[in-house]
């Protein structure tokens, strides 16, 4: 593969694609008209007006009236008079959908199609009195949640926020929840380091991600449990994201303690586009999605080149693509799809460096320009879901194929002064998966009900290993503190990892102000363990588990719900140490026959929250929640050594999130998110302390205060614009407190225009105040060259200093 000479830090670098990528734009911009000839005068576009009854034709007075486009958007909203009656402004022509919707009513959702310039006969809008939880289209945080959610962190982000903010990595998609912090430690083709609620995710246990209802997260993973690779998202075609906190929610299992976040992908477009972007270091990325009819039903069509060097003295050179193909019939209520996602990546990587080391190789240096990795991931999924008056049924069926290998370097020399300490993960897997839920409503004794019954299950077939490597080559190392002897194979496994459960969840409308949610959640967890290279690590491990839940929900006044929840739930551990009683012989435990003793399958959690949600101030939404989170234990397998993790006692952790979405006007819109949380253990940890301490109980890396706040001009006349600051607050590094990371605070914006119907320019800027701080901090012992004294300093990754990043995008 062609390397990509290094630019010099801070300035622009167009590549020669990026060159016949702009050269061809160019041409198609020059062949389009500014102005389309064809638009029509405003003053002669049509109107939408109609009147809202109920059942018994008695008028409606107060109904929310939206016209809402394909991508789900706000594009008109009203509420009828006192006489029933609503009128929307001037619309130009195109696809709508007419959103009438009244708590207490089921909601209404019509589809307009505007073509001519010619009078729309007024519309007639029957509504019937609805069930527990009423259907609403919920697109975005703008939207009033109140009477939907069961909590005061649940909510949804839609297509429009996202597009609208200013991100360096897809996986800053995941941003959009309050709360919620993603980071990097190494190559941009590696899964993102997650921080939510008092947790350093890793790269995602506790935090369950969902793409169109097929999990993201990678049981048993050869680097870290829960794994999840946010490159195979193209943020374009996410329609929305529903997240939710806590462990208080049946549908989800696996990893959703902390919270969970789904992503919801179009299955039509808006309309067709293609976007092309490039910037400094060496960045350049082309996206295109294509949406039309065929047959019965509608083909969704796109993909995305990507390439990125970074601000690093060894580039990056990552390079990634993704596809994506999606047939789909129907409607919400009513159809079916089956898509087909395909992701590609490759890279080097600057890993994170110890701070004696910045003086030798530079604030953007590696101490091992060998690092990085490659990885692929393409998956096939069927959809179908039916609602009726009685009844809605959700089937979805998954598979995927996945690979990686990946190459690191934490700790330098410290482990063998020649060879260096550079180990090799490879994690290659098949997966299949079933999700599917029935939901029957029905009236006791004159209270709304809904009971859901819900299966899944998950099977993961897994050949994963850990390597010594010099230089991306596999060797037999030697222990530089006893001489013992390193094998190059520090452990291979086969093995099958199958994940069923079972959960049934009853919602019940007591009264007008107070609404109730119970269930209760059966998983199993099951390993078949072969190890390749220790046969005594061979075996099986079962465990099964029950989760129950509970929401209460009140209602006492006008625009205000209050909310009390509890819950139990859990994570797996790696598959691999539920059978090991044998340590590997690695750098950590230089040791032949070492005993071990095995990890538990499953980790239970239970936690706790009261929250409350207002839409009292008009245009404002606001949520305050008080949360707290058990875990039994912070035990698991470290896919770096493949021993055991210490700190087996269990922590507490708990905190507060206050996120606010205001838009006092129709093109401005202000957000403030602000969560803070605190992690201990319940006894002191010596094993997490810095040198010579006895320990403390704070749980190293947890995250803290966070504080996430923008405002957004989504369309004024024209442009539109973007400022949003990224607050991450100080981490205690050991769990004495006697190592502590610096905040992390970045500024980012975003300025576009549109040229045309067709066209529109924009600029990224990234790290607008230039700041030298750090993405991710640790504390551990490391020797930064084969001849000096190893020590124990803060370890770090740099954020990415200021930069611009231009696009042009064009639909059609």
């Amino acid at each position: 593969m062609m390397r990509i000479a290094v630019p010099e830090r801070g300035s622009i670098v167009v590549r020669r694609n990026t060159i016949v990528w702009f050269v061809a734009l160019a041409a198609l911009l020059a062949a389009t008209p500014i102005v389309s000839s064809q638009m029509s005068d405003k003053a002669d576009l049509p109107e939408l007006s109609g009147i809202v009854s109920d059942a018994s034709g008695a008028v409606i007075a107060g109904v929310t009236v939206q016209v809402r486009s394909a991508d789900g958007s706000i594009q008109r909203s009203t509420q009828s008079d006192r006489t029933g009656s609503f009128v929307l402004s001037r619309l130009p022509a195109g696809d709508y959908r007419l959103v009438v919707s009244l708590a207490g009513f089921e909601t209404k959702e019509i589809p307009v199609s505007i073509e001519t310039t010619e009078a729309l006969a007024p519309f007639r809008v029957s509504l019937s009195v609805g069930s527990v939880s009423t259907t609403i289209n919920v697109q975005g945080r703008e939207d009033d949640l109140i009477g939907i959610a069961d909590s005061g962190t649940q909510g949804t982000v839609g297509a429009t926020e996202i597009q609208d903010r200013p991100i360096l990595r897809s996986g800053e998609v995941l941003e959009t929840v309050p709360g919620v912090i993603i980071t990097q430690h190494a190559g941009g083709g590696k899964a993102n380091q997650y921080f939510l609620r008092g947790f350093n995710l890793d790269h995602g246990t506790d935090f369950a991600i969902f793409i169109d209802d097929m999990p993201l997260n990678l049981p048993s993973h050869a680097h870290g449990e829960g794994y999840s690779d946010m490159n195979t998202v193209i943020p374009e075609f996410v329609r929305r994201v529903n997240f939710e906190k806590g462990p208080y929610y049946a549908d989800v299992g696996n990893y959703g303690s902390a919270g969970s976040a789904h992503l919801e992908f179009f299955k039509t477009l808006p309309e067709s586009f293609f976007r092309v972007e490039g910037g400094m270091y060496g960045y350049g990325r082309i996206v295109f999605g294509v949406s039309r009819k065929l047959g019965a039903g509608n083909l969704l069509y796109g993909g995305e080149a990507y390439h990125d060097d970074g601000p690093w003295t060894h580039p990056d050179n990552y390079y990634k693509f993704n596809g994506l193909l999606t047939y789909s019939q129907g409607a919400d209520a009513n159809g079916s799809s089956i898509t087909a996602r395909a992701y590609h990546g490759t890279w080097h990587s600057s890993d994170q460096i110890a701070e004696n080391a910045v003086p030798l190789v530079g604030f953007f240096g590696t101490l091992n320009p060998t690092d990085g990795g490659h990885s692929q991931r393409y998956s096939l999924q069927r959809e179908w879901h039916r609602q009726g008056t009685n009844s809605a049924t959700r089937v979805t069926a998954y598979g995927f194929y996945y690979d990686l290998d990946l190459f690191s370097d934490f700790t330098y020399y410290l482990m063998d002064t020649t060879h260096g300490d550079q180990f090799e993960q490879h994690d290659k897997r098949w997966v299949a998966g079933l999700d599917a839920c029935h939901t029957i409503f029905s009236d006791w004794l004159g209270r709304k009900v809904e009971n859901t019954f819900g299966l899944q299950v998950r099977n993961d077939w897994i050949h994963n290993g850990l390597y010594q490597d010099e230089n991306r080559v596999r060797v037999a190392k030697t222990d530089s503190s006893t001489g013992n002897g390193l094998p190059a194979v520090t452990q291979a496994h086969r093995l099958t990892d199958v994940q069923p459960s079972f959960y049934a969840e009853d919602r019940v409308q007591w009264a007008e102000k107070f609404r109730s949610v119970a269930a209760l959640r059966a998983d199993v967890e099951h390993f078949d363990v072969t190890s390749l290279a220790t046969a005594a690590n061979s075996g099986t491990a079962t465990k099964a588990l029950p989760s129950p839940k509970l929401s209460l929900i009140f209602d006492p006044w006008s625009q205000t719900e209050f909310y009390a929840q509890a819950g139990f739930s859990f994570h797996s551990n790696d598959g691999r140490g539920t059978t090991q009683t044998v340590e590997p012989v690695s750098g950590e435990n230089p040791y032949p026959n070492t005993p071990a003793t095995p990890i538990p399958p499953l980790i239970p959690t239970k936690g706790g929250e009261i929250g409350v949600r207002t839409a009292a101030v008009p245009h404002l939404q606001s949520t305050l929640s008080v949360w707290y989170l058990h875990s039994t234990s912070e035990l698991q397998q470290s896919g770096d050594t493949g021993g055991t993790v210490a700190s087996q006692q269990p922590s507490e952790r708990y905190g507060l999130e206050f996120a606010n979405y205001y838009t006092p006007v129709k093109n401005l819109a202000l957000d403030f998110d602000l969560a803070n949380s605190k992690a201990v253990f319940t006894e002191l940890d010596g094993d997490d302390a810095a040198p010579n301490s006895p320990g403390g109980k704070r749980v190293p890396e947890a995250v803290g205060l966070v504080i996430a706040s923008g405002v957004t001009v989504p369309d004024l006349k024209g442009f539109l614009a973007s400022l949003r600051l990224r607050y991450f607050g100080p981490r205690e590094l050991t769990s004495d407190d006697i190592y502590r990371s610096q905040a992390t605070a970045l500024l980012n914006g975003e300025v576009g225009y549109r040229i045309s119907e067709t066209w529109r320019v924009s600029a990224e800027f990234l790290n607008l105040l230039n700041r030298h701080d750090h993405d991710i901090d640790y504390a551990y012992e490391s020797r930064i060259s084969p001849t000096t004294t190893p020590a124990f300093t803060d370890v770090f990754h740099p954020v990415e200093p200021y930069q611009v990043r231009f696009g042009l995008r064009g639909t059609f």
